[in-house]
């Protein structure tokens, strides 16, 4: 069994909005219905529990059940980061997944999340215990103390950017979040950055520079430009092949 985990637990402040970015409408729907909506479509995930701020589970449900996202058969509450917040859904999971199954960790404010990007994070899963989404990172990188200046650059060759999804066999996964807290891990920013704590060594998989995170209202304006020229090349096709 394939099981989509999605983090939805942030309350967005830097967007400076009124309700948590993920429930952000953009062209009528919210930011998280079109990232529900790639799992959903997608023939590998067979269930999607979500990890979701408090006070919103019932708006959630209303969105899924109006999305028709019938693959959505939990709702957790979001713990105080991302850490906890996976282990909340992850615990639940605990008396369904078995060892073997594949667990699908994601962003809920990375909508345009692509099919392929899915598939090749389950099949390394499968392969390796293990796939990451990444990319190579094309920008010069610099190390400073201060966020003001810098002499020391780092190697682009030996640096990946990792995104969401991550995806992990389930009994690894939950072995390495119980670990964490009995060893005061406690404010990991995502999975992979706890299994490293860990010492676990971990396998990319394919990533793409669309698979954007929204954090800022600069980022909404990115997915709305990105979102427009997909549905105008799916309108082109639908078009040609009609």
């Amino acid at each position: 069994m394939n099981v989509a985990l999605i983090l939805a637990g942030g309350s967005g402040t830097r967007t400076e909005q009124s309700v948590p970015k993920q429930f952000i409408s953009i062209y009528e729907k919210p930011i998280i219905i079109y990232t529900l909506e790639a799992f959903q479509n997608h023939a590998q995930v067979d269930g999607i529990i979500v990890s979701c701020i408090d006070g919103w589970h019932d708006v959630l449900k209303g969105y899924a059940a109006a999305a028709s996202i019938t693959k959505l058969r939990w709702i957790v509450g979001g713990g105080d980061n991302g850490q906890s917040s996976a282990r909340n859904a992850l615990l639940t999971l605990e008396d369904t997944c078995k060892e073997e199954d594949i667990v699908i960790i994601h962003d809920a404010v990375r909508p345009m999340i692509s099919q392929e990007i899915i598939t090749d994070c389950i099949k390394k899963a499968e392969e390796f215990g293990s796939g990451l989404s990444a990319i190579r990172c094309q920008e010069t990188i610099m190390r400073t103390e201060n966020g003001e200046d810098g002499h020391i650059g780092i190697d682009r060759d030996d640096i990946m950017r990792v995104q969401t999804p991550q995806a992990y066999k389930f009994g690894r996964v939950l072995w390495a979040h119980k670990e964490a807290v009995k060893r005061g891990i406690t404010n990991a920013v995502y999975t992979n950055t706890l299994m490293m704590e860990l010492g676990e060594k971990l396998h990319f998989s394919l990533g793409s520079g669309k698979n954007i995170k929204i954090t800022t209202l600069e980022d909404i304006d990115i997915f709305k430009a990105l979102y427009a020229t997909k549905r105008d090349a799916w309108l082109k096709e639908k078009h040609q092949n009609a």
